[in-house]
């Protein structure tokens, strides 16, 4: 085995390395509540051009290039999952008039701004044009989560974002295969011929690779633990069989073979989807790591003043002409048009797809390709800085912050139900209660309360429902088999932290025990659905107390020894639902308010010092 070379990095260290700053990286964003693109920047400089660490060059050599193709690959391969049919057609009009028309116009206008600002030549404009349409569905998440939008304008952003992902990528792919036809010096009939042919052979090999594995799958000719990895070796042949065949026609036909998938309505789609995501974080943070290191100051310096006015015009006027003619004569108001026109922040994605297109533009004989990849670090660095810094003041400004808190979706229309919600209410927390029979949702509409009929795991509640501003889940039906397939389907969305059911009947006895990976947490004092409805109907409230340094917790417990904790509201962390756990109590925070299931008896003999004190 051959020696580094002095100060060089084995390719084993250096993968290790890449791996654990790119996941690192994406970790210390979701605890610090910041876009991971700006750490990982941040990382790749660092080890890169900075201290001189890691140079993917040296350390990695020719290994890098088909690396990056490979990951760009399957990248785009989950984009495409992520476009169904379904949910555009079921989509709000704005969003739908931001996929059909506004990326059209913000491919055309991002190209006219390469062209004539940036300097880049028509045809490397009209690659990186199409890429500029994605706006980062990984970066705009946290900004939402962050400013905490009215759900309206978050939605179109997010939803933007999400099926824009892939339509900017193959924009970018189709553009590249007529920039490869149109330098191959061949007569005009025949550069068109070559066109089709290369664009209707990858559409060809993408679409035969989706049936294929859909009717595999349908048919059960691969058994249920093969099924993600039969995927991941077609995907790869895939992109090797195209590319082979018909030189850059891989990319196209992963990305169609993806779109496929996603409208084949497959049992299995659910868990394919989820690894492609894995795959993509890891994927995406390790090509984002890999380019950031491989910048260095001669890289750079082939920027000019005309970068920065292409940042300034691509923010000012391309984005906001886009989507302002979009958004025009429909019924989404004025101020949300204005809101998302001038927030468009671009992610890890474009970098990653930016620099391979790049690469692959200088190698046809174009120089303007080793301009491509330092844009997309200009652009995608000044974006998630501006837009991380002004989205909640902006926001603010024209009024369409969310008030209150997250909110609280409740499967089942049960008295328990009502009360929670009724509770949850009056303390400014959404609520939307969802059940597939109407009448137990009658009482709850009676009293003002969101509800959905039907079940929220359909299609209808995927597409139709309004769910960014809530963050959790309770499984509250009289049906301990429902109330597990809820948790367990709704988990990986929540995350597992936020989804709780009731307690099953006998889930102790060996017989009917589940493992962990099954269903939710445990709360309100682990009662089962006919322990808590008995309560319900002895009396028994859901109500909130407010605790302080004259009411604390000791004085609740004296006051209600027999109470059971729910869970605290608190003025800068939100609602927290107590886990239930036999061996350990909750302890709520100091100066919170506590909600609590407790006898009507005990709550109505308080002294009327005591509720004047703590009771709300």
């Amino acid at each position: 085995m051959a020696t580094p070379a002095d100060g060089a990095l084995t390719p084993v260290t250096a993968f290790a390395l890449v791996g654990a700053l790119g996941v690192g990286s994406q970790w210390l964003a979701w605890k610090l509540r910041l876009p991971a693109i700006v750490l990982m920047l941040a990382a790749g400089l660092l080890i890169g051009p900075v201290l001189g660490v890691f140079d993917p060059v040296r350390d990695i050599g020719p290994l890098m290039t088909p690396m990056i193709s490979i990951a760009v690959a399957i990248i785009l391969f989950e984009g495409g999952l992520t476009l169904n049919i379904h949910s555009l057609v079921g989509a709000a009009e704005g969003v739908r008039r931001l996929v059909v028309l506004g990326a059209p116009l913000g491919w055309l206008t991002s190209t006219l701004a390469l062209h004539y600002v940036a300097g880049l030549d028509w045809g490397s404009a009209a690659v990186f044009g199409g890429i500029l349409i994605v706006t980062g569905p990984t970066v705009i998440a946290p900004l939402l989560r962050t400013a905490r939008l009215q759900r309206r304008p978050s939605a179109l952003l997010q939803w933007e974002a999400i099926v824009n992902d892939p339509v900017g990528a193959l924009a970018a792919v189709l553009a590249f295969e007529v920039l490869v036809v149109t330098q191959s010096d061949l007569e005009a009939g025949h550069a068109i011929w070559e066109l089709v042919r290369g664009i209707g052979f990858a559409t060809l090999i993408g679409v035969a690779a989706g049936w294929g594995i859909s009717q595999s799958f349908k048919r059960g000719k691969v058994p249920e633990y093969m099924k993600v990895p039969v995927l991941f070796a077609l995907l790869l042949g895939t992109f090797a069989l195209a590319d082979t065949m018909l030189h850059e026609s891989g990319l196209l036909a992963v990305t169609i073979m993806g779109i496929w998938i996603a409208n084949a309505d497959l049992p299995s789609y659910a868990e394919m989807r989820r690894f492609k995501e894995h795959a993509t974080i890891l994927l995406v943070s390790g090509v984002f790591i890999l380019l950031a290191a491989s910048m260095n100051l001669d890289t750079l310096s082939v920027l000019t003043w005309r970068a920065g006015l292409f940042v300034v015009v691509i923010i000012v006027l391309a984005r906001p002409v886009s989507v302002l003619l979009a958004l025009s004569f429909t019924k989404v108001p004025w101020k949300e048009r204005l809101l998302v026109a001038f927030t468009g922040p671009r992610g890890v994605v474009l970098v990653a797809v930016a620099g391979l297109f790049g690469e692959r533009i200088t190698a046809l004989g174009m120089e303007d390709g080793a301009i491509i990849a330092p844009l997309a670090f200009v652009i995608v660095t000044a974006t998630v800085v501006l837009h991380g810094f002004t989205l909640a003041p902006l926001a603010r400004l024209l009024g369409l912050t969310a008030a209150g808190q997250p909110g609280v979706v409740i499967v089942g229309g049960s008295p328990f139900a009502k009360a929670m919600a009724e509770v949850l209410d009056k303390l400014d927390v959404p609520v939307l209660i969802s059940d597939y029979n109407l009448a137990r949702l009658r009482a709850a509409r009676n009293a003002g309360v969101k509800t959905f009929y039907g079940d929220i795991l359909s299609e209808t509640a995927e597409f139709g429902l309004d769910l960014i501003g809530y963050e959790k889940v309770i499984a509250a039906t009289d049906n301990d088999a429902y109330n597990t397939l809820v948790a367990t389907d709704l988990a990986p969305e929540y995350g597992r932290e936020n989804v709780f059911q009731l307690r099953r009947d006998n889930p102790e006895t060996g017989r009917h025990s589940l493992p962990s990976t099954l269903g939710g947490k445990r709360f309100v004092g682990g009662l089962t659905y006919g322990e808590l409805q008995q309560k319900i109907r002895e009396g028994w409230q859901l109500r909130s107390t407010r605790l302080s340094d004259e009411f604390t917790i000791e004085n609740f417990r004296d006051r209600n020894p027999d109470g059971i904790l729910v869970g605290e509201l608190q003025d800068r962390n939100g609602l927290r639902i107590f886990e239930f756990n036999p061996d350990e109590a909750p302890e709520p925070s100091k100066e919170a308010r506590l909600i609590h299931l407790s006898p009507k008896s005990e709550t109505a003999s308080r002294p009327a010092e005591d509720e004047a004190a703590a009771q709300d």
